[in-house]
């Protein structure tokens, strides 16, 4: 090639660099600005849906439900943000007991109940499975833990650590709930019990959120029997303040109901500066039933909401739902209630508090698996083996 070809060559080049430069540079540009832009565009999808869903499950008491992506359908332009979680207990079918008859419901057969750990794998590899943005909509809970055994701690540890990313909080997990507890195989779990306390713990060091099931009183009360339970509550609750828990449903039951002074007994708590860390959901249509059984239970349900807007979350409590419409009965149940809230108490039920408590939650249950992700095990001081040294 001759000099002149090769200096027309390579100014050929140099300006060809230069329009490729700005072509790159120009769509650095677009993008950065469309970043902002799709910011913009989610966050006001986000202020179209009416609700958040603090307490869902996904699969019933024989793991099976809903797939997660025909939830996020159901959930449609409806509800923002959900919890999910399943059930922690596997029905067992005993052919003894019921014969063919598969039973899917704990009602259904006198055969025990049994803590099903692969629910939290189950639910982690469904939620991987999403997009981001499918993601950001959901709140994973763990749930297949034993509140009854000092090891229900390390079960979470090794969750949070071979799913990390996921979990945002435990629960929805039971001590007291009428016909279920004593069907457990091993035993029931108690508000008293050093494995609670120990989970308690952990959770506020992870920055956990944590869904607990309690009945506030036990089946069929006898006239003038003392609700010992809402006592072990409160002393549960007092022992752990740096602990985020929303108690469900009230402690309504579906044979439990609520207490004379129910609404008293949430006002004291709310008043309490020491049971700022105690929070309550409104799911279930069993719930719903009482509070809007009659003019009188609305007026003083929406007083004590009004006056603790950031205390109280909205939850459906559906089991598995196969459309919008049977999802969001609960909701549609409390149009009366809704309406006479204030717009800020509102706007703090249906969706800021469950975004206050599970945004938090996020950042700090990432924190604690960053930190922990890389650390040593501790090693278990090992038993003496049978047999090795000293009598029988």
């Amino acid at each position: 090639m001759t000099r002149p070809r090769l200096h027309e060559f390579l100014t050929g080049c140099s300006r060809t660099l230069r329009k490729s430069a700005a072509v790159w540079m120009a769509l650095a540009v677009a993008l950065a600005a469309a970043a902002p832009l799709a910011a913009q565009t989610a966050a006001g999808a986000a202020d179209t849906y009416v609700v958040n869903d603090a307490h869902f499950h996904l699969t019933n008491y024989i793991q099976e439900g809903t797939d997660i992506r025909d939830f996020l359908a159901i959930m449609g332009d409806k509800v923002g943000r959900s919890t999910l979680f399943g059930l922690p207990l596997q029905q067992m079918w005993s052919y003894g007991n019921s014969g063919d008859f598969a039973p899917w419901y704990y009602l259904q057969t006198d055969a025990p109940l049994y803590y099903y750990s692969f629910t939290d794998a189950a639910f982690a590899m469904a939620y991987r499975s999403l997009t981001p943005e499918q993601q950001a909509r959901l709140d994973p809970m763990i749930t297949g833990f034993n509140p009854a055994d000092m090891y229900a701690v390390d079960h979470i540890k090794r969750v949070l650590l071979t799913f990390p990313g996921v979990f945002s909080g435990i629960g929805e997990f039971t001590i007291h709930k009428e016909f279920v507890s004593a069907k457990i195989a091993g035993g029931p779990a108690s508000l008293t019990d050093s494995a609670l306390d120990r989970i308690f713990d952990f959770a506020a060091e992870a920055g956990l959120v944590v869904i607990l099931h309690n009945d506030i009183n036990m089946p069929f009360p006898k006239p003038g029997q003392e609700p010992y339970i809402v006592a072990q509550m409160r002393d549960l609750f007092l022992r752990h303040p740096d602990t985020t828990v929303i108690w469900a449903h009230i402690g309504v039951g579906r044979i439990v109901r609520p207490l004379e002074d129910q609404l008293g007994i949430i006002e004291r708590l709310f008043a309490n500066p020491k049971l700022a860390n105690v929070y309550i959901d409104i799911s279930w249509d069993e719930t719903a039933k009482y509070i809007v059984a009659s003019e009188q239970s609305l007026e003083r349900t929406a007083s004590v909401i009004n006056r603790y807007p950031d205390r109280i979350l909205f939850g459906t409590d559906e089991v598995a739902p196969k459309d919008q419409a049977g999802y969001l009965k609960v909701y549609d149940m409390y149009a009366p209630l809704f309406a006479k809230l204030t717009p800020e108490a509102s706007e703090k039920l249906r969706k800021g508090n469950y975004e206050r408590l599970f945004d938090a939650a996020r950042v700090k249950v990432r924190a604690w698996e960053k930190a922990n992700a890389d650390a040593p095990r501790k090693e278990v001081p090992r038993s003496p083996i049978s047999g090795t040294g000293g009598e029988y």
